[in-house]
């Protein structure tokens, strides 16, 4: 009977095992120079580069140390109110805003677009309620008094707005806490008026007018309430 092993299959298995033995003698050696494992989250923080991608190079920001453009110049008042009002209530803003570090410039130029269409719906429809909370006490008096007189008439008032072009303002001013701000709208409005019959004395549906109004709005700016409130009103020529 044959032996299971020859002397080949002997041969091989030698050198099958000086292999692996060369194998590990290379793979288990180090010189110190290998590459350490990429991370491709950690490059960022050590390449210097800024969340925003940006090099900073070798410079290191010490605590505290202000931001880089910390001493920029302050922005002009032109920078600050120049998309919002005219030249001459630049003074007034400047003014209004030392004194009310909540005062937005923006925001109320946003309300007053919002108010202007209110009041002006609100006394179209002869809405009293609507209008006491955004009119001072004796431009409410006024207003009240047309509706009243209009009534008596029989004459009802309808008007739609097509636009609201342009809500600039135009003046400010604080005078012994009180800050008014003037605004100039420029609207685009279809309005009639008809009579107790229902027939048009004035206007038309398909009449579109061109308005320009100049309000004034005023608050205390020491009060808790943050709402203005119109307290003067002419028409522009």
């Amino acid at each position: 009977m044959q032996d299971n092993f020859d002397i080949s299959t002997i041969i091989f298995a030698v050198l099958a095992i000086f292999v692996l033995i060369k194998l590990r003698s290379v793979l288990g050696t180090r010189t110190g120079e290998e590459r350490p494992p990429y991370d491709p989250f950690k490059r960022r923080a050590d390449d210097g580069a800024t969340p925003g991608g940006a090099s900073q190079g070798n410079v290191i920001r010490l605590p505290g140390a202000a931001p880089a453009d910390a001493n920029r110049a302050p922005a002009t008042p032109e920078a600050r109110w120049g998309k919002l009002a005219d030249a001459g209530a630049f003074a007034g803003l400047e003014a209004i805003t030392a004194a009310d570090s909540t005062f937005d410039a923006g925001g109320f130029q946003n309300g007053a677009r919002s108010a202007y269409e209110m009041i002006v719906t609100a006394f179209a429809r002869g809405d009293r309620d609507g209008l006491r909370g955004l009119l001072a006490p004796d431009v409410f008096d006024s207003f009240a008094a047309a509706i009243s007189a209009r009534e008596a008439q029989g004459e009802t008032v309808e008007t739609t707005f097509v636009s609201i072009d342009g809500a600039t303002i135009a003046d400010a001013h604080l005078r012994e806490g009180t800050a008014q701000i003037t605004v100039r709208f420029a609207s685009k409005l279809i309005t009639l008026t008809r009579d107790r019959a229902g027939a048009v004395i004035d206007g038309g549906a398909d009449k579109i007018m061109d308005v320009v109004d100049v309000w004034t709005f005023a608050r205390d700016v020491k009060a808790k309430d943050p709402n203005w409130r119109l307290v003067a009103t002419e028409a522009a020529h």
